[in-house]
């Protein structure tokens, strides 16, 4: 892009990467800059200069991949590399990714752009791209032994075909799939339309993020690629909550969001405060009559669900996971359950032995967000974060959708927490509440009550039970 150095300067954390050894000077200098991202701060978008117009996206806890254009060709430079990714501040990962990050960078690109990727493979094992959901020439699938030779390590290889439909996608290897995606390496792909769309609305805010998962022992950096559904991080673009930035829109703005689960299980993604509709699939935007209003969506393995609604409720609204050990950081599944157990003569004797010992699980896990305990090396908390009220009690797969009447266009920066109208939050109750009327209550109208009992009988009624005569049922 011609305005590439203004771009870098304004990101500040972007680099250049170091070429691969085993690819030429020459070879390099005829391909784009590779750049590479480190920090896991929300990038802002990237506004195109060049190539056809489109609204950008914003990458939760991501960017998008700058571009060359090259006699019309809109070329992108990806680097395979390992990569070290902060889950959240205490806990970091040694992951594979793309350009410095796990996940990679978003691509945008434009329905009919014809797109031109150079692939360089700086991990210690071969590798391909798979571009998940487009439509290309069945030799640019990605697919290793298949459609394509892999890509050996230190070499680059080069991908080209025509951005045919729009819609929201995903990359990641299809070559020693279970190790690499286990490492972290995926990334998404936005085609905006080219021309106004009759099933694609224009939208104030549009949010990406991947859903992964990862299992990682408390003390450790690398995941174990082994695993299959015992994870102990599920992350949102790699990262955990309180880690995961707030999504923040202006009241009233339309806001999208897509989301690809690229993990081991299916995510109800859930939304407080406001109801959604599914306006688009990987397989494209979902007519008008098929949709219908919802709060909560599960996504499967392999797919990307794309919502919308109108952010007219101020607040700062919880959005996440709707499966309880999703949004809980480090945790172990042979936890033995406590409540209930009296441990308390068995705790002053275990003090004896060990001065700093505490009782936990008894009452339920809320205490442990409240503990000051030692933690291991790298590892968080299983529920953390701090929120207006105290404790959030939340971890892994949660955010925050910050609604803000006062929110300039454009602006993501984080309002902080919302300042809520006087006897707007619950509270504790410190009164008498007024009692009910009751139906027997002398001097009370039936029109006051408030559930009038119809055809009430004033006398007592004896039952008795029939013997049956001559045949049963006669």
């Amino acid at each position: 892009m011609s305005s590439r150095r203004s771009f870098l300067s304004g990101l500040g954390a972007i680099t250049v990467a170091a070429t691969a050894t085993s690819v030429s000077k020459v070879a390099m200098a005829t391909l784009p800059e590779p750049i590479n991202q480190t920090k896991p701060d929300t990038m802002p978008p990237l506004i195109p200069d060049t190539g056809r117009p489109y609204n950008p996206v914003v990458t939760l806890n991501g960017w998008t991949l700058p571009w060359r254009m090259n006699k019309g060709v809109k070329e992108f430079h990806l680097v395979a590399e390992p990569v070290i990714r902060e889950m959240a501040p205490g806990l970091k990962a040694h992951l594979w990714g793309y350009n410095g990050q796990s996940p990679g960078p978003t691509i945008e690109v434009v329905e009919g752009d014809r797109v031109r990727i150079f692939v360089t493979n700086k991990l210690p094992e071969h590798t391909s791209v798979h571009w998940h959901g487009q439509r290309l020439p069945n030799g640019m699938d990605g697919v290793s032994g298949l459609t394509q030779p892999a890509i050996p390590s230190g070499k680059t290889f080069v991908y080209e075909f025509i951005a045919r439909r729009p819609g929201t996608f995903m990359y990641h290897p299809h070559a020693d799939e279970m190790t690499q995606m286990a490492m972290g390496m995926m990334g998404f792909w936005v085609t905006h339309p080219k021309n106004k769309h009759q099933q694609i609305a224009n939208v104030d805010r549009d949010f990406v993020f991947l859903l992964n998962a990862y299992d990682i022992d408390p003390g450790a950096y690398t995941p174990k690629i082994s695993t299959m559904l015992d994870f102990n991080l599920w992350s949102w673009n790699s990262r955990v909550f309180p880690g995961i930035d707030p999504l923040v829109v202006r009241k009233n703005d339309r806001v999208r969001i897509r989301v690809g689960n690229l993990t081991m299980t299916n995510h109800p993604i859930h939304i407080h405060g406001h109801e959604f509709q599914v306006t688009g699939t990987d397989g494209g935007p979902v007519p008008q009559s098929a949709r219908w209003p919802e709060i909560t969506t599960d996504i499967a393995v392999g797919q990307m669900r794309q919502i919308e609604f109108i952010a007219d409720e101020e607040g700062d609204w919880a959005f996440h996971c709707h499966k309880s050990h999703h949004t809980m950081n480090a945790m172990g599944h042979d936890t033995p359950t406590l409540i209930g157990i009296d441990q308390s003569d068995i705790a002053g004797k275990i003090a004896n032995l060990i001065p700093d010992y505490m009782v936990m699980g008894s009452g339920g896990m809320a205490d442990m967000t409240e503990m000051p305990m030692p933690l291991p090396e790298n590892t968080l908390p299983m529920m953390t974060g701090k929120g207006p009220f105290g404790g959030v009690d939340m971890g892994g797969m949660f955010s925050v959708l910050k609604v803000r009447k006062n929110q300039k266009q454009g602006d993501y920066k984080d309002p902080g927490w919302y300042k809520h109208p006087a006897g707007t939050v619950a509270r504790e109750w410190t009164g008498n509440l007024p009692l009910p009327a009751r139906s027997a209550d002398v001097g009370i109208k039936e029109e006051n009550q408030s559930m009038p009992i119809k055809h009430q009988h004033h006398h007592e009624i004896e039952v008795q039970v029939r013997k049956p005569v001559g045949k049963m049922g006669h």
